[in-house]
């Protein structure tokens, strides 16, 4: 995916500080970020810090008084000026950064539109507005370096030792999971499986990429790093009691359920 103009909208009393320059990272691999704002009353002692962060990233502070106190009128601020941009007809992504269900009326009518929607939040973040968008990012997986799958390390060793290495990187896997529900991993599984049996070539094999890319349109929030892993494909090969697994003279990693 190449986005050529986003649009960067930060909720500063719904996010953390500490990611903020992870969030640029993990959203300017996705294209190109043209509007960066950050919402907030920053006349609040909790949002003290953020002004020597905002002014080295270059994001524009919007400043949001609390008209009563104990309400946070943040995200109204945030929703109409995402009306705003929208209405100019420029934009090809909005990329919203919270956790809170309230911005989900927003990525439906931004989707609705035509736009890309990106959401950025905790795990904590409701299942309605990770749904709501074509792509979740959860901040606990930004600046998170996950330990190599046991698997990885052990490609070059010979079988018994590769093999013993597999069952360890699933045990790795279901360790770390952290995506919320109990029953991730198996949804996880069905999607695969689902993607298997409609897209599978003539030998009943299924590209990689193809599969992943529906997962992520069934599951926005889909992220391997959740559950330990790189890459899709190491995911895959860590269990050999589901998957076949091989790599074509191309490079393109396949794979077909057992």
């Amino acid at each position: 995916m190449n986005l050529q103009k986003m649009v960067l909208l930060i909720d500063a009393d719904n996010t953390q500080l500490s990611k903020l320059e992870a969030v640029i990272e993990e959203v300017s691999l996705h294209g190109r970020i043209i509007v960066k704002r950050a919402y907030g009353n920053w006349k609040k002692d909790t949002l003290k810090n953020w002004e020597t962060e905002l002014k080295r990233l270059a994001i524009k502070a919007e400043q949001q008084f609390d008209y009563v106190t104990g309400k946070n009128a943040t995200d109204i601020a945030l929703v109409i000026d995402a009306m705003h941009l929208l209405y100019r007809g420029i934009y090809d992504a909005f990329v919203i950064v919270a956790s809170d269900s309230d911005y989900t009326p927003l990525a439906l009518d931004l989707h609705e539109s035509g736009v890309y929607v990106i959401g950025v939040g905790e795990l904590k973040t409701p299942e309605s507005f990770r749904n709501s968008c074509d792509d979740f990012i959860y901040l606990e997986n930004l600046n998170d370096e996950p330990e190599e799958p046991v698997a990885e390390k052990e490609r070059a060793t010979k079988e018994d030792a590769k093999g013993g290495a597999q069952k360890q990187a699933q045990k790795n896997g279901e360790e770390k999971l952290r995506q919320p529900g109990k029953n991730a991993m198996k949804k996880v599984h069905a999607l695969l499986r689902l993607a298997w049996d409609k897209y599978q070539d003539a030998e009943g094999y299924v590209n990689i990429g193809a599969a992943g890319s529906y997962i992520k349109r069934a599951r926005p929030d889909f992220d391997v790093r959740s559950y330990g892993f790189h890459k899709l494909p190491q995911l895959i090969e860590a269990f050999p009691d589901r998957y076949i697994f091989k790599t074509s003279k191309k490079g393109h990693v396949f794979y077909r359920c057992t």
